[in-house]
């Protein structure tokens, strides 16, 4: 009896001693977060970055940073025979998934989703996390929707009364609205710059915050990082997506700060070297003055497209288009912003200038 149960303990002791071996540990390099650590070593942050933080929770520093020397275990790479470890279980923050097995798999195959499929994504809030694709107009399309500034910079800054308006507030909650609706028209979309609180918010003034991220990883102060993080973080995505999608193209949504005198209606720049980047911008500003046409005739519209050398246009391999929603400081246009309507208006429009390039492309 007692060799049986040595032999037992022996057998156990080896699968355990095996298991712990074949378990792929490492340590990040300085500046490393989640996702870039994760992609470094050929796992996609959107398909395991939940199982990571689970695997790793004790070790992580607030708001999930790794910490430098510390040695973290590496999700298994997940296999369809269903060899690999159960994945950890799902939390309510989790990152975005649709509701069904057979509708992720034609997800990741084709780039399409079903009409009808329910895709949770908890960066809308509580109340919006469910999204419902009604639609198969942008399937096959994959976007990266970016708002300017966050984290330890709130950009421009404007005052209506005692309330101070900060820029990375209102490019955030109407980039939020902007990826919903392109997710119902059935397009991929990868939120760049996250709030895991805020969500979709129809207050007028919205409160103002350092908690945004980049896809996880702290937002650096300095400008030529900040910029460089979210260019990185959109270029090593579109090398996966674009095996996938027939159309990539990534927005840079931000609010212009000009003399309080000075209205501006919504303007666009372009990429001066990718004609995509050109034909995109014009195709937002037709969207917008065909808006402005039905909705407020006698006004007219004065936005405009030019090409700019900007950092995110020239350091962002898909074609991307740069977005001015107004001037904070000026009261017509701050209530562009502050009335969560014109929110949607403006993410609905945009969602539909999109459309228009697509359907050029096609």
């Amino acid at each position: 009896m007692k060799n049986k149960l040595y032999i037992l303990l022996f057998i156990s002791f080896l699968f355990l001693a095996g298991s712990v071996q074949a378990q792929q540990k490492a340590t990040p390099k300085a500046g490393e977060g989640i996702s870039t650590f994760l992609l470094r070593h050929n796992r996609s942050p959107k398909k395991y970055y939940d199982d990571f933080v689970e695997l790793n929770k004790q070790k992580l520093g607030k708001n999930n940073v790794l910490k430098m020397g510390v040695t973290y275990v590496i999700p298994p790479v997940k296999r369809s025979s269903g060899t690999s470890a159960k994945p950890a279980p799902a939390k309510k923050t989790a990152r975005k998934e649709v509701s069904t097995e057979d509708t992720v798999t034609k997800s990741r195959t084709s780039g399409a989703k079903k009409i009808g499929t329910t895709i949770n994504e908890p960066l809308f809030g509580k109340k919006l996390s469910s999204v419902k694709v009604s639609s198969n107009r942008l399937a096959g399309a994959c976007f990266y929707v970016v708002s300017g500034h966050g984290g330890p910079d709130p950009g421009a800054i404007g005052w209506v009364g005692k309330h101070e308006l900060h820029e990375d507030e209102y490019a955030y909650d109407i980039a939020l609205r902007l990826a919903r609706n392109l997710m119902q028209e059935g397009a991929e979309v990868h939120i760049i710059i996250q709030d895991a609180k805020d969500g979709i918010r129809d207050d007028a003034y919205l409160s103002n915050s350092k908690r945004e991220t980049c896809m996880g990883d702290p937002i650096p102060l300095n400008q030529v990082q900040r910029l460089q993080q979210r260019c990185n973080k959109i270029n090593a995505l579109y090398q996966k997506d674009r095996k996938n999608y027939t159309y990539c193209r990534a927005i840079f949504i931000h609010v212009d700060s000009r003399s309080k005198g000075k209205q501006t209606d919504v303007f666009f720049y372009h990429s001066n070297k990718k004609a995509e980047s050109k034909r995109l911008a014009n195709n937002m500003k037709n969207t917008f003055e065909s808006k402005y046409g039905k909705h407020q005739p006698n006004r007219g519209f004065a936005g405009t497209v030019s090409g700019r050398n900007l950092y995110v246009l020239s350091h962002t391999t898909p074609a991307s288009v740069f977005v001015e929603l107004g001037n904070i400081q000026n009261t017509f246009d701050q209530r562009r912003l502050v009335m969560d309507s014109n929110r949607q208006a403006l993410a609905k429009w945009l969602m539909e200038g999109f459309l228009r390039d697509y359907k050029g492309k096609k």
